[in-house]
């Protein structure tokens, strides 16, 4: 459990703030060293799978269990870290993932990979969970949304290590020898917590063990625009890393000229999250949420309008630019408007939807492009990241209305 002091009930707010700093950088370093296990270990798993002769039937469902229990369980883990708390959980979660790599070295074979890969997706599933509730209490409410972006710079760090490590590991020492290699960094950051490092503030607990509904949740009005908000962002992001590739090549780009495209939207997606403690500054939360999908409407709409490389790199960067700076704003929501106590059951409800996301979009849209093409998937995407867009905006609208009725009664 969270044992150590709250950082943010000191009564020196100068002390307060460096103490939660100090706390947030340490937890975004732990974080990344278990979340480059978490994308190292996918790309070395397909092609570990591939070397031993796996068909890509084998190689879709070993990347299918990274998702398939958090899926099931997320709900469930975040109400467990509700009740006891987040470090005991962040320490479990990593020592998971740390099995599952080095499961590999130990025991070869691909009857391995089936459990590594349950493993590391439960792992750091239960990891992330903890991680994204307790940040939400670092540092004073009105911080979060910067908080939240310095999380999401981190994963965007690791997105980039995570990859470009496993690929260089397995051409020089082979693909066993990198689980080898990279399944020790999650002990390091289990130990760090096991002794305390960094000091945590004490997450409010729920009061009960009773079973609470998930239905309380969407019937909580300001909850339900950010699990819509969640399904958005997540379906133009899960759309973009799947159908992506198939239409570049179906246009005639190379290899190359594709992997030019997607980086543009990574490099994008890490350089507005070094921009938004900017951004927050000028615009709230709801507003950048609104604007992301807005632009993600956009360049969904003009995506299938063009085949020229250059084109492309730069709507993948603008796009890049939208998505990045939705999470964080939605991670702020989450914890801004959940009922005390039930932010972890909270944060798993919206693991389980991304999970589902990520499990059935590609399967749905694949159908659907193969029935009629590219250009109706990307187009029916446009039309509902611009509804979600006019929801926002009706639903801020009308806040601003409840907020002048309230001080006028006032």
């Amino acid at each position: 459990m969270d044992a150590s002091p709250d950082p943010a009930a000191s009564p020196d707010p100068a002390t307060a703030d460096a103490t939660g700093r100090r706390a947030l950088i340490t937890l975004i370093a732990l974080t990344v060293l278990v979340h480059i296990v978490f994308n190292g270990s996918r790309i070395t798993i397909s092609l570990y799978a591939i070397s031993l002769g796996a068909a890509p039937a084998t190689v879709g469902l070993l990347l299918g269990l990274f998702g398939a229990l958090p899926m099931i369980f997320s709900i469930s883990a975040g109400r467990v870290i509700d009740r006891i708390g987040a470090r005991t959980p962040m320490v479990t979660g990593a020592i998971m993932a740390s099995v599952g790599a080095l499961s590999v070295p130990l025991v070869p074979g691909l009857n391995t990979l089936y459990f590594a890969s349950t493993m590391i997706g439960a792992g750091f599933m239960l990891f992330q969970i903890a991680q994204q509730n307790v940040a939400g209490y670092i540092g004073r409410p009105e911080q979060r949304a910067l908080n939240f972006s310095l999380i999401a710079l981190g994963f965007s760090v690791s997105n980039l290590i995570g990859p470009l490590l496993a690929g260089a590991l397995i051409d020089h020492v082979g693909s066993v020898m990198t689980f080898a290699a990279i399944g020790w960094m999650p002990l390091v950051t289990a130990a760090c917590l096991a002794w305390g490092i960094p000091a945590l503030p004490t997450i409010p607990k729920a009061r009960t063990r009773e079973r609470r509904h998930l239905f309380e949740l969407f019937m909580h009005r300001e909850l339900r625009f950010v699990y819509l908000s969640t399904g958005l962002v997540s379906m133009a992001w899960d759309l973009y890393v799947f159908v992506m590739p198939i239409y570049c090549s179906r246009i005639g780009l190379s290899a190359t000229r594709i992997g030019l495209v997607i980086g543009t939207f990574a490099f994008a997606t890490f350089l507005v999250r070094t921009a938004i403690p900017m951004l927050v500054r000028r615009l709230n939360a709801w507003q950048m949420l609104r604007m992301a999908l807005g632009v993600s409407s956009a360049v969904y709409f003009l995506f299938p309008l063009t085949d020229q490389t250059t084109l492309l790199m730069v709507l993948s960067f603008v796009l890049g630019l939208g998505l990045g700076s939705a999470q964080p704003m939605v991670m702020a929501l989450l914890h801004d408007t959940t009922p005390e106590g039930r932010v972890g059951e909270a944060v798993g409800l919206r693991s389980t939807l991304m999970n589902t996301s990520q499990t059935g979009l590609p399967l749905m849209f694949g159908l659907l492009g193969s029935a009629l093409g590219m250009t109706p998937v990307f187009w029916t995407v446009a039309a509902l990241q611009l509804a979600g867009c006019e929801m926002i905006r009706r639903h801020h609208a009308r806040q601003q209305v409840d907020r002048l009725k309230s001080a006028h009664r006032d």
